[in-house]
């Protein structure tokens, strides 16, 4: 298996070039960040962690800026979204962010992407939470077409343009894997038709993660990549997820200050 982390990159924590360093240095291969454009002051939509909303959800830096500067100081650290919240974002921009970061990084950017739970915030992009699955879908089958077509066009429900020249491509071919997060009923229908791998977060729905994996390879009639994210910093959890048939294991990060977060990430490469 492969490791990495995944975290929220804020103005209160460690900084993105510092942490990317640490990871490499540590022998950890990845660094995957959490993003949230904005949390809106009259909040309704819980969140799926529990009562309270921890103060790093509204600080985070905007990942592929944050990416961008992990990469610049790293050789081989592969740096992802863990997710980016495509239903937010502007096919045509995401697409030209992720390419320009794997062209930077050299070919090392994932594209994690996910639909999110806080509907205050997608409202306030003027996303309809009720269609946001279906919005997520074609927003990534565009940012596709973008990637590998001179001349890209798209023509949906939702996203809609004629052929446009966009650049840079990225670096991978046919280029940089989508993972798609989440862990509920629909979710494989996603990975099958338009990801490149499955990213669920652990404990949240992954508690028969072997017999989930099984299917959804068999149903994909190919050996999907798996990535588990948020998860425990602990060697039973490796051993649990290596038995499952996971590819890559990002343990959970908490956002602390340089000095904490080093400290932990000496335990961390006692694992790897």
């Amino acid at each position: 298996m492969d490791f990495g982390v995944s975290t929220f990159v804020t103005d209160d924590g460690i900084g993105p070039a510092a942490l990317g360093r640490a990871l490499e240095e540590r022998g950890l291969g990845s660094l995957y960040l959490a993003e949230h454009t904005h949390i809106p002051v009259k909040r309704e939509s819980p969140w799926p962690g529990g009562a309270e909303l921890p103060r790093m959800y509204y600080r985070t830096l905007d990942p592929f800026v944050a990416l961008t500067a992990a990469a610049a100081v790293t050789e081989r650290l592969r740096v992802g979204t863990g997710i980016a919240l495509v239903i937010q974002r502007d096919p045509i921009l995401l697409a030209k962010e992720v390419a320009s970061l794997d062209l930077v990084s050299g070919g090392r950017a994932v594209l994690g992407v996910g639909a999110g739970w806080n509907r205050e915030e997608m409202r306030n992009h003027g996303t309809d939470p009720a269609t946001r699955m279906r919005l997520l879908r074609e927003r990534v089958l565009a940012v596709k077409e973008l990637w590998t077509k001179d001349e890209a066009e798209f023509h949906g429900e939702f996203v809609d343009f004629d052929p446009v020249f966009s650049y840079p491509k990225p670096v991978q071919d046919p280029h940089p894997p989508v993972m798609i997060g989440g862990a509920g009923p629909t979710t494989f229908d996603r990975v099958v038709e338009f990801g490149d791998g499955w990213m669920p977060i652990y404990g949240r729905g992954t508690d028969v993660l072997a017999a989930r994996i099984a299917e959804l390879r068999d149903r994909a009639g190919t050996r999907v990549p798996v990535t588990v994210f948020g998860a425990p910093g602990r060697p039973e959890a490796v051993a649990e997820l290596e038995a499952a048939g996971v590819d890559e294991v990002l343990f959970n990060l908490k956002t602390e200050p340089e000095a904490d977060t080093l400290r932990y990430l000496d335990r961390l490469a006692e694992l790897v």
